[in-house]
């Protein structure tokens, strides 16, 4: 088996694989805020490429997280931080989620035949342990910030094939070799290597700096969301 990392969504055509799982991460903060919400009781999240349709949904009743450009949209019960998504307000419900960059990869993977789920440091354990019962080829899909690569995403997919070239696994390409490179580089001090990235600047200028720490632990939570080609949501499999 193999893993490949892809830098972001532009590139993906280049990078898939029909019948891979393909983990998408959006580590500032998409994927981090699909955990928290699903650690704090959500029953289905469906993503949304566009706000006009996010907000539709929230014209028929839903409950709606929105963002663009780290700001929450003013429609929206929710942004995009992992803080907004308590279990007094998302317990049992689902909702309709879009943000700038996560739920447009999730859309871009849903073009080939192949198992989603969503990814970050908060549950890279129980993604790599996913990944390893499925026995597939891994395909590591960053968000990026608007097409263009970032750090984060990108040494998340280091951090995953670390594990799974402990098991195994196989490089695909260079790609998967430059994030395992910068995560051997980074793991000592994630925070002070990722301190002067573009994402934690503007979270810093948004008054969000106290997402940072909250996506950048590791394994605080042992849920995988899974993404349902027949529903168009993410849930969590109960049965593993």
């Amino acid at each position: 088996m193999v893993i490949d990392v892809c830098f972001s969504p532009a590139l993906y055509p280049c990078y898939r694989r029909a019948g891979a799982e393909v983990v998408i991460v959006d580590v500032f903060r998409a994927t981090t805020t699909l955990v928290a919400a699903f650690e704090s009781g959500a029953h289905r999240i469906l993503p949304v490429a566009t706000t006009e349709e996010a907000e539709s949904y929230k014209a028929r009743g839903w409950l709606v997280g929105a963002e663009r450009n780290v700001r929450r949209c003013p429609f929206a019960d929710f942004g995009n931080s992992p803080f907004d998504y308590t279990p007094d307000r998302v317990k049992g419900k689902e909702i309709v989620f879009t943000t700038t960059n996560g739920t447009k990869a999730i859309r871009c993977a849903q073009q080939e035949p192949s198992r989603i789920v969503t990814g970050a440091f908060v549950n890279l354990q129980a993604v790599a342990e996913d990944c390893l019962r499925e026995k597939r080829p891994v395909v590591v899909l960053c968000s990026g910030w608007e097409d263009r690569i970032n750090m984060e995403d990108t040494l998340f997919g280091g951090a995953l094939a670390e594990i799974l070239l402990a098991h195994g696994y196989q490089p695909a390409g260079d790609a998967a070799q430059i994030a395992l490179s910068l995560w051997n580089e980074a793991k000592k001090d994630l925070r002070g290597y990722l301190e002067r990235t573009e994402h934690i600047e503007r979270l810093k200028a948004n008054g969000l700096e106290n997402n940072i720490a909250c996506c950048l632990t590791l394994n605080r939570s042992s849920l995988t969301p899974v993404f349902s080609r027949e529903e168009g949501k993410l849930f969590i499999e109960r049965n593993h």
